[in-house]
């Protein structure tokens, strides 16, 4: 009988990303000027990923839901939900809860957020409709599309994959 104390031989390797990297090929472009994306974990296995989240404009970034929870931790500067009376500045850590509904405000400075993402992102127009989504498999495939348009190879993706 296995320890349970002991790793299963069965279990994927552990992951140590670099979150602050400073090779700029490695941020992906988001849908909106402006925002980048730094993928830190792709998760198959539970449906998440978690990434950081560069926002250098100001004003408008996206208006989403969430079916799962998401975690986020505010690593610099400063963002907002125009549905909130708060700001999420460099130091916070916000829990979204499933179903949540937000906009998403770049402010003056920018940000860099961490966020771990559950399920999907639900872009939303003002009406509520659908634009369109993203879950762990289809940010794998951007994040793949841009690597290999950077120069790192479409492979480059895989030391994200768990």
């Amino acid at each position: 009988m296995r320890n349970p104390l002991e790793v299963s031989p069965f279990s994927p390797a552990e992951l140590l990303a670099e979150a602050s990297s400073r090779d700029e090929r490695e941020w992906i472009p988001a849908s909106i000027e402006g925002v980048w994306l730094r993928p830190l974990l792709f998760d198959t296995v539970a449906g998440a990923w978690a990434n950081v989240t560069r926002i250098a404009r100001e004003g408008f970034i996206s208006r989403h839901a969430h079916p799962c929870p998401v975690h986020a931790y505010v690593l610099s500067g400063s963002w907002k939900y125009a549905e909130r009376d708060w700001t999420a500045k460099a130091g916070a850590y916000l829990f979204e809860p499933p179903g949540d509904i937000h906009t998403l405000i770049g402010l003056p400075g920018g940000s860099e957020t961490l966020f771990w993402i559950g399920g999907a992102l639900i872009e939303l127009d003002e009406e509520g409709r659908t634009l369109g989504h993203s879950d762990v498999f289809t940010r794998i495939e951007q994040a793949a599309d841009h690597f290999a348009a950077a120069g790192l190879g479409r492979d480059y993706v895989k030391q994200f994959i768990r």
